[in-house]
């Protein structure tokens, strides 16, 4: 993304707002926007934070060219005193955001924008479009890994993605949630995902015969020999093939890695394959299945007892297909006045598009003896947790419900990403990134991870910032 200009990838409002906020004095009043999701797609228990270094990329490389004043202009409804603006743009505010790689929830502010009205609010589209996108491919990727409980995940939707930067960007969300690597060879150069893959169907077809294919394929790779076995038929030519050859491979002092199968009943194939090879005397070898996977095909097919070493996970994986929108949105919740931020609301008769006003700090409380993390808490930005004594938590949804919170830690999980505009934050690279969501999702109980029904994760609200947003729903709604 650093090579390429991004600016104007916005929505159009974003500049007619703020064409009409110099107009009217207001450009550089400074407010609040946190960016935040409602709800885990899928219904399930926890999402993961994503997308973050390309945020930070596209805010390092914000400026406008000529050619882009010029396009402007030429719209005919900008004043020129805001295309000098734009000209002469310097991004100044201050941004805090959660890591990557960290399991997040409903109304958590992933991204936190404090500065002038026009800056905050024109980078609106592009920092929902990089983590509403990636943290929708992570979630998805962390919850087909849990489903393979343990075997490797590749992520091979790259022809499926929608565009190229789907394709890149998507693998590199899947590989931070946990898959072992990506058919995408691109994003292995630029971001390290490791890049994966054997042949297709067409490399078998180019030969003569299927037992051809196999011996020419073992020729150029014999310390890595994954064949697909099933271009014609799994059980009468396919595995029986791949027997022959893996049997020349290690008379020639060669382990076969395995065969992959790619379609038809996934469970029986497994099965039989498994048999077959274990009887030929090549127990080592693997099996991986491939063939439009997602994390309730793979729990069935293992429930059911299916025999099986790693996973190819494709359109479903890269589109999201179940549920292929994050729903991130970006929200005003503190304008300046007389040097001193006044909490901003929005209302709505849909209760859950009500926001939660005020620059805030967000907390994750940990249990001392387990290390799991029992709780979030969102308070005023001045407030601090006192982790030495017990806290009450409520859940917002069920006020009758709470617990009260003895023996932990408490974390603010924001960092500092932009200080009046400067970076002062480093990304990790996305192999490290992985490694720390590893960490944090075994943070989680098993009970929050499951598909089905999962536990509600508390958020709560202080007393102080509860009082802030009940005061302002009172003093509207008269």
């Amino acid at each position: 993304m650093n090579d390429r200009n991004l600016t104007l990838l916005t929505d159009f409002y974003e500049l007619t707002m703020g064409n009409g906020y110099l107009e009217n004095g207001m450009g550089d009043i400074i407010c609040c926007f946190d960016l935040y999701f409602r709800r885990v797609p899928d219904d399930g228990g926890f999402a993961v934070m994503c997308g973050l270094e390309q945020a930070m990329d596209y805010i390092k490389n914000l400026h406008f060219t000529d050619e882009d004043i010029e396009f402007l202009r030429s719209k005919k409804i900008f004043s020129e005193n805001f295309l000098k603006y734009l000209a002469d743009f310097k991004f100044v505010c201050d941004v805090w955001a959660i890591p990557e790689g960290t399991p997040v929830f409903p109304n958590e502010p992933l991204i936190t924008v404090k500065g002038p009205a026009i800056q905050a609010q024109f980078v609106e589209t592009m920092l929902l479009l990089c983590i509403n996108h990636q943290s929708l491919i992570a979630t998805k990727a962390a919850r087909i890994v849990k489903a393979a409980d343990g075997r490797p995940v590749m992520e091979f939707g790259s022809r499926r993605a929608q565009g190229s930067d789907g394709a890149i960007y998507g693998a590199r969300a899947s590989y931070i949630a946990g898959c072992s690597g990506t058919a995408c060879t691109i994003s292995d150069k630029e971001m390290g995902t490791p890049a994966l893959g054997t042949m297709a169907h067409s490399w078998v077809q180019m030969f003569d015969s299927e037992l051809e294919a196999f011996r020419a394929y073992a020729r150029c790779y014999p310390d890595s020999c994954m064949l697909l076995v099933d271009t014609y038929n799994v059980l009468r030519s396919g595995i029986p093939n791949a027997i022959t050859v893996f049997g020349e491979l290690k008379a020639a002092g060669h382990s076969p890695a395995g065969i992959r199968i790619d379609s038809g009943d996934i469970t029986y194939l497994s099965k039989k394959a498994r048999k077959m090879l274990d009887d030929a005397g090549f127990p080592e070898a693997k099996i991986c299945i491939s063939n439009s996977l997602d994390e309730y095909i793979i729990e069935d097919i293992l429930r059911q007892g299916a025999k099986i070493d790693s996973f190819g996970v494709g359109e479903r994986l890269i589109t999201s297909r179940s549920e292929p929108v994050f729903g991130g949105v970006y929200k005003l919740t503190a304008v300046e006045k007389n040097g001193e931020l006044i909490p901003k609301i929005k209302l709505s008769e849909n209760v859950a598009k009500i926001t939660t006003p005020d620059l805030k700090e967000l907390w994750r409380f940990y249990d001392n003896r387990t290390g799991k993390a029992i709780a979030d808490l969102l308070t005023c930005k001045d407030e601090t947790v006192d982790d030495s004594k017990p806290y009450t938590i409520f859940d917002p949804d069920h006020p009758y419900k709470k617990k009260t919170v003895t023996d932990f830690t408490a974390k603010k999980l924001q960092v500092m990403i932009f200080d009046k505009g400067e970076c002062v934050y480093t990304s990790p690279s996305a192999p490290e990134i992985r490694e720390y969501c590893a960490r944090q999702l075994d943070t989680l109980w098993d009970e929050v991870k499951r598909f089905e029904n999962p536990h509600a994760y508390y958020v709560d609200l202080s007393e102080k910032l509860w009082k802030k947003k009940n005061e302002l729903l009172d003093m509207l709604s008269r």
